[in-house]
């Protein structure tokens, strides 16, 4: 029977990615891999192993995800066994389910090997704590689009509470999360902002919701983004040596590490 095997490739750093992960890896006939899973993960493909890129990213598809499926259906029927390898954690807005479902319908043995979520390993890798006593006693992780491409609305909900927030995939609606939050009385509320966080290249600026929108432009941060709010982020020490110490602005203190 041909197995699925759908891998957390973790937040970015490749070395975040677990034993059990590996040894699939190493085992597969062919691999799938997204946007987000790092690629020097693939040098633990077999040389036969056939790897495919079909990445997802705001505005840039390479595959629907009808074709994905299409595509592990397809190469069930000649392979044995398929590893999709997925950023962060298959289930935590992988969309892993619906590729479950489709090879599950096609006769698929499917296994799932859980992986590290960058809405867990972004914040500490800058040394935020999502949870801290006497400063919150739960944290929300929230994607910033939804199916339909819109905003959330557990946004305004994650908003009213005094839990830590970390939104996913949310960096084309910044100003429009920052204004929800705003309007809730979060304004002077701490935030921070991390670029490709646990990767070499990671970036970061913090402040607060009310000026996070104008740091973050300013510094040209981009996807793949976390954003946290919270005073957790009060708490953090940085990344001294990862990050650049950003300029100072006019009008504004400098942003902190």
């Amino acid at each position: 029977m041909t197995k699925l095997s759908l891998i957390g490739a973790g937040p970015g750093d490749p070395e975040l990615i677990t034993v059990k992960a590996l040894r699939a890896l190493r085992k597969a006939d062919v691999i799938l891999y997204d946007a987000l899973a790092n690629e020097e993960l693939l040098v633990h493909a077999r040389n036969t192993a056939v790897v495919q890129f079909v990445g997802k990213r705001f505005g840039c598809h390479a595959l629907s995800q009808e074709e994905i499926n299409l595509l592990i259906i397809a190469y069930g029927q000649c392979c044995k066994h398929i590893v999709r390898l997925k950023g962060g954690d298959p289930f935590v807005f992988g969309r892993a389910q619906e590729e479950i479902d489709a090879a599950i319908a096609a006769g698929m043995e499917v296994e799932v090997i859980p992986g590290v979520s960058s809405a867990l390993a972004v914040p500490a890798s800058a040394m935020i704590p999502l949870t801290c006593r006497g400063i919150n006693e739960s944290f929300w992780v929230v994607t910033g689009t939804t199916r339909s491409g819109e905003l959330s609305k557990d946004i305004a909900l994650a908003a009213q509470s005094s839990a830590t927030v970390v939104i996913l995939m949310a960096m084309s609606k910044l100003e429009a999360i920052t204004d929800i939050f705003v309007a809730a009385g979060k304004g002077e509320t701490a935030a921070a902002i991390i670029q490709n966080g646990t990767r070499s290249d990671a970036r970061m600026v913090t402040g607060k919701v009310k000026d996070i929108a104008f740091r973050a432009q300013h510094e040209g941060l981009g996807n793949p983004a976390v954003i946290i709010i919270g005073e957790v982020v009060n708490l953090n020490r940085g990344l001294r040596n990862k990050m650049a110490v950003h300029k100072k602005m006019p009008g504004i203190s400098e942003v902190r590490l």
